[in-house]
């Protein structure tokens, strides 16, 4: 919510200083409903224009993500961690083929039953499944597995920001637009040019809204908005990630309990377990019968 809280006291910096300095407002309120009609309908006509029916779609669950933040916490980067070791713990205690009853069916994996936020992460879930799926297959080559791992992950990503990098696009227009909503004004006070120089001054006052706002709209709302989003995508895709980090080190030969704390290194210092916490669950795990 400090999207929120920013945007707020972003706009109480601007009106208020505006009306301090002795401005009044009723002139931008009578303008404000016809010109935010022009530009923001223009803006999401164009947005419309250059976006799939299927983007449209997603649109409104990128905002929401925008406004409450980051979809993978502490407690879900040690999720995961816990389970890669799982897997890695029961493909070297019993071998790769061990792994297939988890994968081929994780509805009913004792693994996946134990990451509850994993199992209903359809996204992970699969990802991690398709790449033990290979793992169980021989794939012994961690280079030829990171590779095709670090494609994929940079393909989603790429198509994550679409949205976002869309909205920076509309960001980048907004001030156009605000000056094509300022011209009808204009065109529209010069069809008026006989009246009373007091009409005349409301009338080109209120045509130079359609510029304020389209400034405003641009770099005060949008483009944050468009940046904001970038961030929190790329900041989620840092977590499945972490599923190609581990693997590799796995496939490097390295015991599954180095490979989570290699894991656990790249994770973003907000949401990093310390040492000892992913060492106490590690050997918890540990101490369970493999494969549960």
């Amino acid at each position: 919510m400090l999207f929120i809280g920013g945007l707020v006291f972003a706009l109480l910096c601007v009106f208020g200083s505006f009306v301090g300095s002795g401005g009044a407002l009723a002139p931008l309120i009578r303008s404000m409903p016809f010109e935010l009609i022009t530009i923001v309908g223009s803006a999401v006509g164009i947005f419309v224009m250059g976006n799939s029916k299927e983007a449209l779609k997603q649109t409104p669950g990128y905002l929401r993500l925008t406004l409450t933040g980051a979809r993978y916490d502490k407690a879900a980067y040690f999720e995961l961690l816990v389970t890669l070791f799982r897997f890695m713990r029961l493909a070297q205690a019993k071998g790769n083929m061990a792994l297939e009853e988890h994968i081929e069916n994780p509805n009913d994996s004792s693994i996946f039953a134990l990451a509850p936020g994993i199992r209903e992460d359809a996204e992970t879930r699969n990802m991690i499944c398709d790449y033990l799926r290979l793992v169980s297959l021989n794939m012994g080559d961690a280079y030829q597995l990171d590779e095709v791992m670090a494609r994929e992950l940079k393909k989603n990503l790429t198509e994550k920001l679409h949205i976002s990098d869309c909205l920076q696009s509309i960001a980048d227009a907004l001030p156009a637009l605000g000056i094509v909503a300022a011209v009808l004004g204009v065109i529209k006070t010069m069809a008026s040019i006989s009246k009373p120089p007091a009409v005349l001054g409301a009338m080109i006052g209120g045509a130079l809204v359609g510029t304020f706002l389209g400034v405003l709209l641009s770099y005060g709302v949008v483009a944050p908005l468009a940046g904001r989003m970038r961030n929190v995508v790329i900041q989620d895709g840092r977590y499945q990630d972490i599923i190609r980090i581990v693997l590799v080190a796995h496939l490097q030969g390295s015991p599954p309990q180095v490979s989570a704390e290699i894991g656990r290194k790249d994770i973003p210092h907000a949401f990093m377990p310390s040492f000892s916490e992913l060492d106490a669950a590690l050997t918890e795990s540990s101490n369970s019968p493999v494969g549960a």
